[in-house]
């Protein structure tokens, strides 16, 4: 349904679209299956640079040939409590789904794991996969590079990926507790949708190529993203480099960049994701871990204060129960990737 310059559509529509979107263009199914989850989700919470808008990055970088449309992901066990998976240069979510059940039973037995996706094309939000982990009652944590967009704080050059970070808490008969951010002042697609919109992103996002500060969109994606937090933001930026390129055997945001060579599309590189039992590491302790966990939240909301990711729950709500509401220019470029 049409209205008012935008399209409303169920979330069964949202994914077949992506289904359909990313398979006429040769994409595998299984590939094109695992994206539109992912998508679903972004879009059914609001959270709209990870929603439909990502198919518009997909498919130019499978039209510059970057991707392998039919990559099979490789699965191995590494040891009890390392799973890898060689994402064998396809995009992310496929490689993920094949290795995130082995990461939870390695977990779930020794306590702690890790699982690590190596040569992936990884564009998507972070909550779904530490979701999933929590879901299974295990603590989750992921972190990824991308593209060498960001300068460390104090410099005018990009060194730092926007290098997400996100992590999950498992509770029982309720959402989980949940944070994902970039540890940029912003993602990368916040700055592409100001500028699609022709509207001016926030003081402290970005320099212009001449090192200053910007706050015009077309002038900060042609310059250099700044860090959230100043040192701290850096700081983290920096660990994510490490333990989500370095630690893993992949590249980091700078050798992605340059991988890129020029075609501006997905970044590729690699991504770290860990599981934690707290029934294991908590012992005798565990009930009354949760128990203070749950306080703590409380205490929270008692003052007023959110908790992260309460937002999106509250978006998720309204999204299954009466679909999403889309900006008809965009639907209509999607439309417009399949000629249809």
């Amino acid at each position: 349904m049409v209205s008012n310059g935008t399209v409303q559509l169920s979330l069964a529509e949202v994914f077949q679209l992506s289904v359909d979107t990313l398979t006429c263009h040769g994409l595998a199914l299984a590939h094109a299956e695992s994206i539109a989850r992912v998508i679903t989700a972004g879009q059914r919470d609001e959270c709209h640079s990870h929603g439909l808008y990502r198919l518009i990055s997909c498919v130019d970088a499978m039209r510059r040939g970057k991707v392998a449309l039919d990559a099979v992901p490789e699965v191995e066990e590494v040891s009890p409590a390392i799973t890898r998976v060689d994402a064998k240069f396809g995009f992310s979510q496929l490689a993920f789904d094949r290795g995130v059940g082995s990461l939870i039973n390695k977990a779930q037995v020794i306590g702690i794991a890790a699982l690590a996706v190596n040569n992936c094309y990884h564009f998507s939000a972070l909550w779904p996969e530490v979701e999933r982990i929590a879901g299974a009652g295990l603590v989750g944590l992921a972190m990824t590079p991308s593209h060498s967009w960001v300068a460390p704080a104090g410099g005018t050059k990009p060194v730092y990926g926007t290098n997400p970070i996100a992590f999950a808490w498992p509770r029982p008969g309720r959402h989980p507790y949940v944070f994902d951010f970039a540890t940029s002042a912003t993602a990368r697609g916040e700055i592409e949708l100001h500028r699609r919109a022709g509207k001016k992103i926030p003081p402290g996002w970005a320099l212009d190529a001449q090192g200053n500060p910007t706050e015009d969109a077309e002038a900060a994606l042609a310059g250099t993203m700044l860090t959230f937090g100043g040192h701290k933001g850096s700081a983290l930026s920096a660990m994510i480099e490490l333990m989500g390129g370095a630690l893993i055997g992949d590249m980091l945001s700078a050798d992605s960049y340059r991988f890129d060579d020029g075609a501006k599309v997905t970044p590729c590189h690699g991504e770290l994701l860990l599981a934690f039992s707290p029934q294991l590491l908590g012992g005798v302790g565990a009930a009354a871990g949760a128990d203070r966990a749950e306080a703590m939240f409380g205490s929270i909301g008692a003052q007023g204060a959110r908790l992260p990711s309460q937002r999106r729950f509250e978006a998720r709500e309204r999204s299954e129960a009466h679909g999403v509401v889309v900006p008809a220019a965009l639907y209509a470029d999607i439309l417009a990737l399949s000629a249809r």
